[in-house]
């Protein structure tokens, strides 16, 4: 009886978090709007950018790095690790998700976003941009998606049970693999990077936030119960992850003006590498998945987590790294604008596409 009802309380979890909000319908309408706010602001009050530069430590901005804290922690809320105990059972979908996101995804991110900005749009793109747009398209490859994922999987009927899995072993195969395929494919692309700052990177926002999630949620759930924690506890975070995500979008473009309004073609054109990225990692792992005979309700999960990205972390990891001011900052920052649109789309083939697969089993 207590097994039936925990399953009965994960399905209510997912009607009830996964649902696509306003905000996140329309995240690519905001984040236009935010990107022209910030780059009025940086170019007719230069003098806010200028004081908030003053806050930086070791190239991190610290009001950026607060609202990048206020757009994580509540996604770590939500990831509960005790469900990784049940990995076992039905193994050959996770095997999908790990391949896709950590032997496939960074590689050919990195293929198709070097093919086009040093060889396709050569003449548009000067050797330095393509430089840096690289490196920003690198850090959206090794940062596989794992909070809107529970948006695209319950969108597609996906097994949420199934879902909250992929995303725990996701959250915790980031924290050893992140750092060093960055490292890896940066160094071959010829821009260093300082080990250094690219693990504390990933302790700032990662480790910390994913601590702090998973001790809140223990101490939480301990005393008032999962079904509080779940249906009231949560919700109050609703919009803390999106205001935050704009909120940092306006300072980032504040400190972008002069990038954008030199090169406004470029934001179009770090689309397209971005847009093909995303549709190819869907197709491997939906194909993946069928060739495996895996249930349409775990392969459809399997295809939007890898084709999905963390931006909240490439974002924050590229400020760090680079600087609030670089265009690697830019090419992370239009992996959010296409992501929502294109997310949907494949939310729609995904839909359309059932019957490719086999009745849902065990």
């Amino acid at each position: 009886m207590q097994k039936k009802e925990k399953e009965l309380l994960m399905k209510d979890k997912a009607a009830d978090s996964a649902r696509i909000g306003f905000f996140e319908k329309y995240l690519t309408v905001w984040v236009v709007l935010c990107m022209v706010a910030g780059v009025l602001i940086g170019t007719y009050l230069p003098a806010v950018p200028g004081f908030l530069s003053r806050f930086e430590y070791e190239r991190v901005s610290l009001p950026i790095a607060i609202l990048i804290w206020l757009m994580i922690y509540p996604m770590m809320l939500k990831v509960d690790f005790a469900s990784i105990k049940n990995v076992g059972k039905n193994p050959k979908g996770l095997y999908v998700t790990w391949a896709t996101n950590w032997l496939v995804k960074p590689f050919t991110m990195y293929a198709i976003a070097y093919f086009f900005f040093f060889f396709a749009f050569k003449a548009f793109i000067p050797a330095d941009l393509a430089r840096d747009y690289l490196a920003g398209a690198v850090l959206l490859g090794a940062a596989p998606c794992t909070a809107m994922v529970f948006v695209w999987s319950h969108l597609t009927k996906g097994n949420p049970a199934y879902t909250v899995v992929q995303v725990a072993t996701n959250d915790l195969i980031i924290l050893a693999a992140f750092a060093p395929i960055v490292a890896f494919l940066l160094g071959i692309g010829g821009i260093s990077i300082p080990w250094g700052t690219l693990v504390l990177s990933v302790v700032l926002f990662v480790v910390i936030p994913l601590t702090a999630g998973v001790l809140t949620r223990r101490a939480l759930v301990s005393r008032r119960g999962e079904e509080w924690f779940e249906k009231t506890f949560i919700p109050k975070f609703s919009g803390v992850t999106i205001t935050g995500l704009l909120l940092t979008l306006v300072i980032i473009f504040s400190f972008q003006g002069t990038v954008i309004l030199k090169n406004p073609l470029h934001i179009a054109l770090i689309a397209v590498p971005l847009t093909i990225q995303t549709f190819a990692i869907f197709f491997i792992a939906y194909a993946a998945s069928k060739l495996l005979k895996l249930p349409h309700d775990i392969a459809a999960p399997a295809g939007m987590i890898g084709a999905s990205n963390f931006f909240e972390l490439a974002v924050a990891v590229a400020i760090s790294l680079f600087g609030s001011d670089s265009p690697v900052v830019l090419a992370t920052i239009v992996g959010v604008l296409v992501e929502v649109p294109v997310m949907l789309v494949l939310v729609k083939i995904a839909n359309s596409t059932t019957r490719w697969f086999r009745e849902k089993g065990e």
